[in-house]
């Protein structure tokens, strides 16, 4: 069971013919296919519950590095007069250097946050766009079964209906034979 099943293997998937239509399939054989389609949909189901959580982490990263950046923004104002106060002291070439510092700081900052708003929002269209594919997927292969199990119902039917013609013309057959042997039975009997 290492390998996971594809919407082809379920399609694709043939069990032996039983030599008896009483007796079905192979119920060791079924019930071994059934248990990798369960072990699949598990890997799948916990597949999808991962990149869940990761989304949930992308978008919890998002808010926090908003709500940073929101408080970022507030604190410039009040740098900014400082910083033009240091700027009019001697040492004004150190003030113009911290208030650089905060600028690149601050793009620094809104690179990571449009960054991480890019990413989550990339992650959030990727989880959707898989999550309708496994949907469509599921739909596909829930059709194409029971498509395939009404046609062979159908088939099944129609073999079921031609065996009882053919037994009602045997037994009639068979009725009409056995009384034509009567008849010559007693007619010998007759003549003796």
């Amino acid at each position: 069971m290492a390998q996971l099943l594809t919407e082809t293997d379920v399609v694709n998937m043939r069990f032996k013919e039983p030599q008896r239509v009483e007796e079905g399939y192979d119920q060791d054989e079924v019930d071994f296919f059934l248990d990798e389609v369960a072990y699949s949909i598990t890997k799948y189901r916990e597949e999808n519950e991962k990149l869940k959580a990761e989304l949930q982490a992308a978008q919890a990263r998002v808010t926090e590095l908003e709500n940073n950046g929101a408080q970022a923004e507030a604190a410039p104002a009040t740098d900014a007069t400082s910083t033009a106060a240091l700027a009019s002291t001697p040492g004004g070439n150190e003030a113009q250097s911290a208030a650089g510092m905060l600028s690149l700081a601050q793009r620094l900052h809104d690179e990571y946050v449009a960054n991480g708003k890019a990413e989550s929002e990339r992650i959030v269209s990727e989880a959707e766009a898989e999550k309708t594919r496994i949907i469509t997927e599921a739909e596909e292969v829930h059709n194409r079964t029971l498509t395939k199990l009404e046609e062979e119902r159908s088939v099944l039917e129609r073999k079921i209906a031609e065996l009882r013609e053919f037994e009602r013309d045997y037994r009639t057959r068979l009725k009409s034979y056995l009384e034509s042997l009567l008849a010559n039975v007693d007619s010998k009997s007759e003549q003796k």
